[in-house]
């Protein structure tokens, strides 16, 4: 029975004109790639305008396109498929396709599709367009809501028939008068030369606007060619001040020079300026301390030469008055003189 089903898939397939040959070696082993190529081109004849992706590289990529292959025909064509084992792409796919192929086959049967004036090609490209049946159904309803428009149309010219043909008998039964024919020709010839007249007219009106504008361009053509002319020799002639230009900018450059030097040496000099007044600052204060410092020794000193003399006995005093007196103006005399120096110092 495996035979026959497969039998019966290659006569189908090579009749509906698949492209290529297949046999029973095929699907000893899986085989999901010629599987997902016949399900392709099966959908495709069945309806063309199908958008199913033929991506099969990914697992997930596989399961979308066998999903959506038999959910197309589950819809379209009514045809239940078994998607476990068209995913096995073996022997037992053959008989999922085979429900396609029976299809296919049976109705290009019964359409008769194969003619004996249709050549071998025609025939093998056989092709069940669903889409352009769709389209042709659109076209019959507009064709046949025009034909509905058309005749009520007619209806009503049909019903005024009546009244119009005895006009028609009367117009035509009447004798033509060449006299007012000849008058209707000379209105239309008229015409027609006035219409002749004005195409003219606009025509040389045409020819002097194109004069014009022609005259204007070359007007314009001969205003640029003086104008680079001037551009060119302005380029080429050197100015007249050019040379005490040059003379003021070399003088220019040598003052920049100048001054870039008398600026260094000026900070140079202020620095040197605040270092010597820093100087003078520190030594100043220096002294003052210094000055502090003897204060305060001569203070100790004289505070002890107090102790000192307090101490002494009243007859050495009395007895040394005279000449206590005059080491006391000694010292006091010294004091001054130490300190003049120092503050002259």
């Amino acid at each position: 029975p495996a035979l026959a089903h497969f039998s019966d898939f290659t006569e189908m397939m090579r009749a509906l004109g698949y492209p290529r040959l297949i046999s029973m070696e095929n699907f000893h082993t899986p085989n999901f790639m010629l599987v997902s190529e016949v399900l392709l081109w099966l959908v495709k004849r069945y309806e063309p305008q199908t958008d199913i992706p033929p991506d099969v590289e990914t697992e997930q990529d596989r399961v979308f396109f066998i999903k959506a292959v038999a959910q197309f025909m589950a819809t379209k064509a009514h045809i239940k498929l078994n998607t476990k084992k068209l995913y096995q792409a073996d022997g037992y796919a053959v008989k999922e396709l085979l429900k396609v192929t029976s299809v296919l086959y049976g109705a290009m049967n019964t359409k008769g599709v194969e003619r004996a004036g249709v050549s071998e090609e025609d025939s093998s490209k056989f092709k069940f367009d669903l889409g352009s049946k769709i389209a042709d159904l659109k076209a019959a309803r507009q064709l046949a809501s025009e034909i509905t428009s058309k005749g009520a149309s007619l209806y009503d010219l049909l019903g005024k028939e009546v009244e119009l043909r005895e006009a028609r008998t009367e117009s035509i039964a009447r004798p033509l008068e060449i006299n007012e024919a000849e008058k209707m020709m000379k209105i239309a010839i008229d015409c027609v030369l006035e219409q002749v007249q004005k195409t003219k007219d606009m025509l040389s009106n045409v020819a002097l606007d194109e004069a014009n504008l022609e005259a204007k361009i070359e007007k314009r053509k001969l205003e640029l060619e003086r104008s680079q002319k001037r551009l060119q020799t302005l380029q080429s002639v050197r100015p007249a001040f050019m040379d005490e230009y040059e003379k003021i900018e070399e003088q220019l450059q040598k003052q920049y020079s100048s001054y870039l030097e008398k600026f260094r040496n000026l900070t140079y000099m202020e620095q040197l300026l605040d270092d010597h007044r820093r100087t003078e600052q520190e030594m100043f204060e220096e002294a003052a301390s210094m000055l502090r410092l003897t204060q305060n020794r001569l203070k100790e000193e004289e505070q002890h030469l107090l102790k000192s003399g307090n101490n002494d006995s009243d007859v050495e005093i009395q007895e040394d008055e005279g000449s206590d007196s005059e080491v006391e103006d000694r010292q006091i005399m010294k004091q001054h003189t130490t300190m003049e120096t120092l503050l002259q110092g």
